[in-house]
């Protein structure tokens, strides 16, 4: 399940991304200062949703509190319907695997990138909390052959053409037919590819 996902590009490359599409993005907040990170659970980060006005971008938590406190930064998606969409922007993300070293603490890092375009848009929805605000959480589904050579379970990664689709909620979630395709490289720890 996705735990860490990446982001390097500003609010001004990815409005210039949402222009290229030929969709306006707006931000009703202020013009975010992003700075290249990984992403965590429970860190804020930017989110695109459908606004009074059209898109919008604006930051928030990553995960809410469950019913026994621990984060709910994934949701299965499977036989569910959702109404509070958004997505979550990232240029990648992060699977593990157990380590070639059975003797070895660390497992190995997988980062998957686009293969086409610069940006990924995961399916994610908004929950409001009283005591953290608005939050989201990610979908996910079984998996791509891409990812599944690595993870049981994955992101929904609506592509492009279809990131106005996902947030609509009166349509379906994407098929798997219409999802970005990602290619994966190892890394490690300090983001350096093996």
């Amino acid at each position: 399940m996705c735990n860490l996902y990446r982001l390097h590009k500003g609010a001004d490359a990815i409005r210039q991304i949402f222009e290229g599409l030929g969709h306006q993005l707006s931000f009703p907040e202020g013009v975010p200062n992003l700075e290249p990170r990984d992403i965590r659970i429970t860190d804020p980060a930017p989110i695109v949703r459908m606004g009074r006005n059209g898109l919008e971008m604006v930051v928030r938590r990553w995960s809410w509190p469950g019913n026994h406190g621990k984060p709910v930064f994934n949701l299965r998606s499977e036989g569910r319907s959702f109404s509070n969409r958004c997505l979550a922007i990232a240029d990648g993300f992060y699977e593990f695997t157990a380590p070639e070293d059975p003797r070895s603490k660390r497992k190995c890092r997988w980062i998957f990138t686009p293969v086409e375009g610069e940006l990924l848009g995961i399916a994610a929805v908004i929950r409001t909390q009283p005591d953290i605000g608005e939050a989201f959480s990610l979908l996910t589904a079984e998996p791509s052959p891409e990812v599944a050579v690595i993870h049981n379970r994955q992101i929904i990664l609506p592509s492009p053409a279809h990131w106005l689709d996902w947030l609509d909620p009166s349509t379906s979630l994407p098929p798997s037919s219409s999802w970005s395709t990602v290619s994966a490289k190892r890394t490690t720890e300090m983001g350096l590819d093996t």
